[in-house]
């Protein structure tokens, strides 16, 4: 794939970025056969459930994954900015998905030079929204998130139409359990907003936008690592992360300059936000909270931290909104010194183990999750790349992909779903700065 500068190319509204028989004959036998087979695919369907039409039906409609990109380098930032991606990439790349060798086979892109670095889809796989981080709209030079259509077909991108972010450097996007609201963190910015998803997919005007505030924590982070220089954004309010519990009725997001995490009361018919009491909890002072990840069991929450980098898990109570920390665990292997930067946190579907992603040590550490909710530290993997921004599971958490971004390159990994370990499968993608790595799976597409 093509590794140069891409140009800025500014965004506005109206332009692309881009039965039963008592004695039944073997001829009626068959027929009912078949019509029981045929109707229970179809309630499968209808539910949504995780079953294929068939070997055909599936061979057919292909496993996409998207890949969203640093396509223009950052500009107006700060000296303190530590990462400063070129912008290599093309915008969101597109490619099929091998099922049996979790293989990717590039089939496009929609080229985009505002910076796709986050990409979610919705729940039907019929709409991709990109949060555009290097783009520049207004006085305020805010950023933009984009709404597209997902061909049936072959998952080409449509573009449907561009709004702004509610801020500067949107970092990441993602959707209601509803479907009817997009939420925003803009990190150069520092601050979040809500969108609404229309009905026909296209995004509305912001229903909210919040502004952080509060004191800066400090460039040293009290769990940081012997000898860590790491510093990134205690030089203001950075918002980094936002996503609905699963409940739907709360919002939480991060802040890593003010080094807390903040819930919110979400009222899903005006889209507005209002803070919850308590508002918010802190991590320790200039450890900086980046990425966090629910439990599939809803009651433990799991928050990553950039600079200190550690993992501190909380108990959730998803009746009031309120998060109490019990645990806090190195990300790094015993014995480490030195620098290094958090990236992602997620937990395997099965809710047994945990992974968390290192840059600088280029490496996943691999956590198994007690009966308790606590983490016992099992080992690590090497990322084969340089800067692992992030990385994600294919939809039947076989195969995990992780994004390289100064490699410029996707690595992908078979997983050992009994021990929880990563097996290189000796597969490179070339991709110009990664950043997020996306699945949809159309044979299951709902619509």
């Amino acid at each position: 794939m093509p590794r140069f500068c891409r140009p800025f190319y500014p965004l506005s509204n109206d332009r692309l970025v881009l039965m039963h028989h008592e004695n039944p004959s073997r001829r009626s036998i068959l027929s009912v056969a078949a019509s029981c087979i045929g109707a229970q695919a179809v309630a499968r369907i209808g539910t949504g459930a995780a079953v294929a039409l068939g070997a055909s039906e599936t061979a057919s409609r292909p496993l996409l994954a998207y890949i969203g990109t640093f396509s223009s380098p950052l500009r107006d930032v700060l000296p303190t900015q530590v990462d400063l991606p070129p912008g290599n990439g093309r915008g969101i790349h597109r490619y099929s998905v091998d099922r049996e060798t979790g293989a990717l086979s590039a089939l496009g892109s929609t080229d985009m030079g505002t910076s796709p670095s986050c990409l979610v889809v919705n729940e039907a796989g019929t709409h991709l929204y990109s949060a555009n981080e290097t783009d520049h709209v207004g006085e305020n030079k805010e950023g933009t998130i984009s709404a597209f259509a997902v061909s049936s077909s072959d998952g080409d991108l449509k573009l449907l139409n561009t709004v702004k972010s509610g801020g500067a450097g949107p970092t990441y996007v993602s959707i209601h359990p509803s479907g009817k609201h997009l939420f925003v963190a803009n990190y150069f910015g520092g601050s979040i907003a809500v969108l609404p998803i229309l009905g026909d997919g296209k995004l509305g005007e912001a229903t909210d936008v919040k502004n952080d505030s509060g004191k800066i924590g400090p460039t040293r982070a009290q769990n940081a690592p012997p000898g860590s220089f790491a510093f990134s954004g205690h030089d203001r309010t950075h918002a980094h992360m936002i996503s609905a519990d699963p409940t739907g009725r709360f919002v939480v997001h991060v802040d890593l300059g003010l080094d807390q995490i903040f819930i919110w009361r979400f009222d899903e018919r005006t889209g507005k936000l209002e803070a919850n009491d308590p508002h918010s909890v802190s991590l320790p002072p200039g450890d900086g909270p980046r990425h966090f990840y629910f439990h599939p069991n809803g009651k433990w929450f799991y928050s990553i931290q950039e600079e200190g980098s550690t993992i501190v898990l909380f108990d959730y109570d998803a009746s009031r909104g309120r998060l109490s920390p019990r645990q806090t665990i190195s990300t790094l292997p015993p014995g480490f010194a030195g620098s290094n930067f958090c990236s992602e946190v997620m937990v395997s579907g099965d809710g047994k183990f945990l992974y968390a992603g290192n840059r600088l040590h280029d490496s996943i550490g691999i956590f198994a999750i007690e009966a308790d909710g606590t983490l016992k530290y099992i080992g690590e993997e090497w990322t084969r790349g340089n800067y692992p921004r992030s990385f994600n599971f294919d939809p039947t958490g076989r195969f995990l992909y992780c994004c390289n971004q100064r490699g410029d390159n996707v690595a992908v990994f078979r997983v050992d779903r009994d021990k929880g370990t990563l097996q290189f499968t000796g597969q490179y993608v070339p991709v110009g700065n990664p950043s997020i790595v996306v699945f949809l799976d159309l044979a299951k597409r709902k619509s």
